[in-house]
Order: C-alpha cells, then structure tokens, then sequence
C-alpha cells in the first residue's frame, strides 16, 4: 500500500472551533439535521470530558501504526488526531509514549477507529481519546499509509480540517465550511432547549409542548378506562 502525506490543509477558523466547543455531541449533531455522528462504537476511556478540534486524518494499515508516527509532524496546536484503518482492526495502534508527543505539540485529543492501550495512563495525563477497542496487542511499522486525506468512520467522511466534537455521548464531525453555520445553529437549538426545560420544570408535558396529542389522534391511539379496557378482554 502506498500513500501519501498531505501538508498544510485548510483549518475551520479557531473561533468557529471553540464556539462548538460549548456544545454537546448531541446538541451538534441535532443542530446539523442529525448529522455528522460518527456511530455508537466510538467509546471514551475517560468520563466527564468534551473537546472540539480540527482534524488531523490518518489511513493506516491492520495492525500497523507506521502512519500515526507520520502523522504526529503534521499536528498542531488545537488539532485532534483521526485515525482509521484500510479494514477492520482492534489491535492497540495507540499508546501513551505516542500521546506524550501529541500532547507536547498542543493537540487536544484522539479518535481512532481501532484498538487503544495504556488508557490508565492516558487518563492520568489527562490526554482525551475516544475508540473503538481497548487492547493491548502490540503493532508494526512496515507498511505505507496516508495523512491528511479524507477518511470514513461510521459512514461519515472526515476531511482534514474538518471540526471534530466528542464528549461523553460520542463524535461527531463538522464538515469546515460549515462551523460557523452549526455553532450558530447549536447556539439556537440550546436556547430553545432552555425554553422547553424551564416549561418542563414548570409541569408542562411533552405531548402539549410538542402538539402530539395530534400526532397520536392522527395515528389513530385512543385513551380508554382501565375498566372499559379489561371489560372487553383486552388487558388479559
């Protein structure tokens, strides 16, 4: 497999990077019309965490990590490393010697679409990762892969300098050229989001709020008394 190593992409601008930062996974995701999520086996190894960055991408081999090595020259201040592999692999690709050194060039966490290892450490220097396996198989470096080339993890195409959002409810990509749209539109769907909380808390139901009374009139459900059901042997 050859490859290549794509140097100086365009960036989503770092103030449309850090407005998302104030914004949930779902919260993106719902706000870009459900959206960019990049599945449910992408997984934390911590808790309680939420960063926003610009992609550096990778496309490794099984079992191979010859490509993150690569891909640590073109990190940055404010990115978050991507990484998949050509197939489907647990193996443990990423460990806390390669974190030490992602960490020192200002990246603010990992995504990988396989396995990962040495999360205690990981946790206790507070460097983010989210993926797809824990383990702790050990890997090579001997094949050639790509950096900074579109990649695709949970059906979703990751460009480099795309915005990458993960929290504890998992990732969820925001293509660059709309980052400013999807802050703006989370900005949005937060405040109503308030407005409905503060209705709830106040005894309002969902099926009033949202009109569904209508919608389950239009769908034909009924109410009935408890009697009237049992009456009739339905309840049995």
């Amino acid at each position: 497999m050859s490859g290549v190593i794509v140097t100086g992409p365009p960036k989503a601008a770092a103030e449309d990077v850090e407005a998302l930062t104030g914004y949930g996974v779902a919260t993106v995701h719902e706000a870009m019309g459900r959206t960019g999520l990049l599945g449910p086996g992408l997984r934390p190894i911590q808790q309680d965490t939420r960063i926003a960055g610009t992609a550096v991408t990778v496309l490794s081999w099984p079992g191979d990590n010859l490509m993150i090595h690569a891909a640590v020259e073109q990190c940055g201040e404010g990115d978050v490393l991507v990484v998949t592999t050509t197939s489907p692999s647990t193996d443990g690709l990423f460990g806390e010697l390669f974190a030490t050194a992602l960490q020192q060039r200002g990246v603010r966490g990992l995504v990988i679409n396989t396995g990962i290892r040495d999360t205690s450490e990981l946790r206790e220097m507070n460097f983010p990762a989210w993926s797809a396996a824990v383990s702790a198989q050990g890997t090579v470096k001997a094949t050639g892969g790509s950096v900074n080339v579109p990649v695709v993890i949970g059906g979703q195409v990751i460009h480099p300098g795309d915005v990458i959002v993960a929290d504890d409810d998992g990732v969820v990509v925001v293509p660059r050229e709309r980052a400013r749209q999807a802050a703006e539109a989370s900005e949005a769907r937060e405040n109503k989001e308030a407005a409905t909380r503060a209705a709830f808390q106040a005894g309002q139901l969902g099926l009033d709020r949202y009109g569904l009374r209508e919608k389950l009139a239009e769908l034909g459900v009924t109410y009935r008394p408890y009697e009237e059901y049992t009456r009739h042997g339905e309840g049995s």
